[in-house]
Formats: C-alpha cells, sequence, structure tokens
C-alpha cells in the first residue's frame, strides 16, 4: 500500500472504480479485512460477465443448441412436433436472471458493508475521486480501477452506425432473420453460432484465413470446418462499407461481393475502458493495447492506484479478474501477499461444437520445447452413431518429451468446458502423460479418450520443424 502521512486523512481505504467481476470481489474481501469501501458503478453492478456478456450470452447458447437436441433426438426413437422459437420468451427469461444476479451481486455487497453509488466516478489526483453526477469528491487511501473493456468496431467503414456491437445483442426486440458476424475471435464464432442454431441465415466473415487467432491451428481449423456446415463462412475478406436498404442493410464485401442482411454485428475486439477515466492526471500511460501497466501485485506505476481485470490486459476473461480482485484485498488489506499466476489459463469457447484449451498450441509448444510429443484423437461422438448427425470430436494432448509434463491440452466437442476444467486441475499440478497413462478411464465418455491415448501422432520435433 502506498505509504501517506500519518495526518492525512481519508473518507474510506479503498474507492474501487467499476462493479464488475473483479471490483465486486476485490471490494468485498477488502471489506471482510475490515477496509472501509465506496464502489461507483455508472451502468448495473455486475459488469460484462453478468449484465451482457459471459452470463446472458452462455444462456443464449443453450438456447441455439436445442434444434440440435430436437433433431437427434428422432434417431433415439422420439417423435415431436416440430419446435418453433420464440425470441421475446427467450429474452423476457435471460433478462430476468441477469436482474435477478444483479440483485444477488448487490446484496452480498450491501451485506459486506460496501457502500455503492451508482455514479461515474473520475480520478482527479493519486488519492482523489470525483462521482461526475453526484458533484462530490471522496479521498481514499487506495484506489481501484476495475472499469474492464468495451467493444470495439474496427476499422471504421463508411455506414458503420447501422451495426451493433456485441452489447446491442442483448437490446434486440426481434430476432433477425439474416444477420452479418464480422470477427474471428471468440465473442464472433459464439454469436454466430448461437444465430445459426436459433435459425438466422448467419454470415460469418473474418479477414484471416482462419477462425480464432491464437488457438491451435488444428482445432480452429476443424471449427471452420464444422462452422461451414452450419452457416455462411466467409474468410479472408471485408466489409467495405453498409447502407441502408428499405429495412434492411446492405453490405458491400471487398471481393465486390454484397449480402442484403436484417442485422450486422461487429464483433471485431474489445479494447480497456479507459476513456476519460483522469488517468493523465495522475501520469498513467497506456501502453500499445491501450491497457494500464501494472506489476504483478496488480499495481500502476501510482503507488496508491491498482488496476484489476481487462483494464490491466493481462488475460481478458472473468475467472483472472476475480482471481486479481482477490489477491489485490488479500495483499493490501489482509496482510497476505500473493500474485496471480498468469502461465496456465482454462479456457472455453462457447461455439458449437465447443472448445476447451489449457496451455500450449502445437506451434508455440514446438518453439518452446526441444522435442514435443502429440497425441491426437479424432472420432465420432457416441450420441452421433444414433442421431446420425455429421459431427466430429478432435483431442489433443501435447507433451514435453524430455520432462514427460503435458504442456497443453485442446478438445473440441460436445461439452469441451467442462473437460477442460476438470483437466485444467491435472494440468496446473504439472501432470505428466504417465499421470495420464495410469488414470483409469471413465467408460463411455468423451474424456476417456484424454486419458487411453498411447502412440504419439507426432514422435519428434525438433525447434523450428513446422
Amino acid at each position: 500500500m502506498s505509504e501517506t502521512p500519518m495526518s492525512e486523512s481519508f473518507d474510506v481505504d479503498l474507492f474501487v472504480i467499476g462493479g464488475g467481476s473483479g471490483g465486486v470481489r476485490a471490494a468485498r474481501i477488502a471489506a471482510g479485512h475490515g477496509a472501509t469501501v465506496m464502489l461507483a458503478e455508472e451502468y448495473r453492478v455486475g459488469g460484462t460477465c453478468v449484465i451482457r456478456g459471459c452470463v446472458p450470452k452462455k444462456l443464449m447458447v443453450y438456447a441455439g443448441r436445442f434444434a440440435d437436441e430436437f433433431e437427434d433426438a428422432a434417431g433415439f426413437g422420439w417423435r415431436l412436433e416440430p419446435p418453433v422459437f420464440d425470441w421475446a420468451a427467450l429474452k423476457r427469461s435471460r433478462d430476468a436472471e441477469v436482474t435477478r444476479l444483479e440483485g444477488i451481486y448487490g446484496r452480498n455487497l450491501a451485506g459486506a458493508g460496501v457502500e455503492v453509488v451508482a455514479d461515474r466516478a473520475v480520478i482527479e489526483d493519486p488519492h482523489t475521486v470525483r462521482l461526475v453526477k453526484a458533484g462530490r469528491c471522496v479521498r481514499a487511501k487506495v484506489i481501484l480501477i476495475a472499469t474492464g473493456a468495451t467493444p470495439v468496431r474496427e476499422p471504421l467503414i463508411p455506414g458503420a452506425e447501422l451495426a451493433i456491437d456485441s452489447n446491442g445483442v442483448f437490446e434486440l426486440e426481434t430476432q433477425p432473420e439474416r444477420i452479418l458476424v464480422v470477427g474471428g475471435g471468440y465473442i464472433a464464432v459464439e454469436f454466430a453460432g448461437v444465430f445459426a442454431g436459433l435459425g438466422s441465415k448467419t454470415t460469418l466473415l473474418h479477414r484471416g484465413k482462419s477462425l480464432l487467432r491464437g488457438f491451435d491451428p488444428e482445432i480452429a481449423d476443424a471449427l471452420g470446418e464444422a462452422y461451414a456446415k452450419r452457416m455462411d463462412l466467409r474468410l479472408e475478406r471485408t466489409v467495405e462499407r453498409l447502407e441502408r436498404e428499405g429495412g434492411a442493410i446492405r453490405a458491400t464485401l471487398s471481393d465486390g461481393e454484397s449480402l442484403v442482411v436484417d442485422c450486422v454485428l461487429v464483433a471485431t475486439g474489445r479494447r480497456p475502458n479507459v476513456a476519460g477515466l483522469g488517468l493523465d492526471k495522475v501520469g498513467i500511460e497506456l501502453d500499445a493495447k491501450g491497457a494500464i501497466p501494472v506489476e504483478a501485485d496488480s499495481r500502476t506505476r501510482v503507488p496508491s492506484i491498482y488496476a484489476v481485470g481487462d483494464v490491466n490486459g493481462r488475460a481478458a476473461l472473468t475467472p483472472i479478474a476475480i482471481r486479481e480482485g482477490h489477491a489485490f484485498a488479500d495483499t493490501v488489506f489482509g496482510h497476505k501477499p500473493w500474485c496471480v499466476d498468469h502461465r496456465l489459463i482454462a479456457t472455453a469457447v462457447f461455439s458449437t461444437p465447443e472448445i476447451g484449451v489449457i496451455g500450449h498450441n502445437e506451434d508455440v509448444a514446438r518453439r518452446c520445447y526441444e522435442e514435443i510429443d502429440v497425441y491426437k484423437a479424432s472420432f465420432r461422438p457416441m450420441k452421433a452413431t444414433l442421431s446420425g448427425r455429421d459431427e466430429r470430436v478432435l483431442m489433443k494432448v501435447l507433451v514435453d518429451r524430455a520432462s514427460d509434463r503435458v504442456v497443453g491440452v485442446h478438445v473440441l466437442g460436445p461439452d469441451a468446458g467442462e473437460i477442460i476444467q476438470a483437466i485444467g486441475i491435472a494440468v496446473t499440478m504439472g501432470a505428466t502423460k504417465a499421470d495420464f497413462d495410469r488414470t483409469i478411464a471413465v467408460h463411455p465418455t468423451l474424456g476417456e479418450e484424454l486419458v487411453t491415448m498411447r502412440t504419439p501422432f507426432v514422435v519428434k520435433h525438433p525447434v523450428g520443424v513446422g
């Protein structure tokens, strides 16, 4: 914590800017350690994850997958009337759940003794925050920035105002019959999968040669193949301009073609939400990605100011924000210093099919280790044998040959997120391939393949090969 004169007085020990996952966790833990805490949130408590991200998106993913379930049921002897989807009913249920969760967050903060103010907060100096609507300043011994990230619509093109971003998806009152999704990251592929599953004629457009940059290339290519069967997938193309055409939108593409759709969703990335925060007043300069640079303990260059979650650019994932917020509060107010280990992070992409990942992808593993063994399994899931669905599962286990340690696991297929959460424990503990091999399989499951692979697909990869 920053050193301040004993005579200096403060209104609170901690002022948190932002009521998302990281800010809420930090506020509650700090209050539990006896700190006086005030938290400012100008929109809704819960942040991106609860209000307009992970939670409502996952509910929509579930909705989109029911179409497959209804179709598959026939192969198992069920006879169903043609199902009908009601967008308005989904929106009501989804929004009600978000409101319920928001209430829980608010009650938990109040129960911890955190004072929550519905206002925009701007930093005035290393210990002062100004509440814009209230027109007053609050003095804090420590300031925590937890303002998350915000969607970007880049590059800007003529007619860009006709598109929506990932926040706007949750405001749609009616389901678009035709939708163009622009982007190749996890947000774009997740929403493209949702709308295709719900029956919208979906086009996914990405400027790259494959989806999901940074993921294992084989996994990304397999997702592209699956998506090409589910929707109109167009790679290595961009949108040049958007124009209103009656009640629809005409999108002109870089290859000269044009599409007429009812909605354009631009999901080309997110950037740290720092605009107008007052960082310039305290001399905090952003890094090349627009994030707030921090030390391992989330401290900025100003000793009394910290930043956790997406705003610091280390790993834009809700569980990371929560862990960073907890570590900050324990360290600064609980006298129990610890830092988050960002080296191994299990994550999932809720596309359909789903992806779960921990550790290196194959390209990175080849650069990091002299020799790696690659174990691979590609197969038709058991459920598809009766449903007749054209579906494949792909699993990869990457092993550092010198130590026998598992350095990467990649799963594409049903419940991949659930599988990788359990596998993540083993990999984080430093499990070896021998540990995997001596684990008795649970049969019949998808996950058993991860402990029954015995023969490396690739025996040796010298550095630089491939």
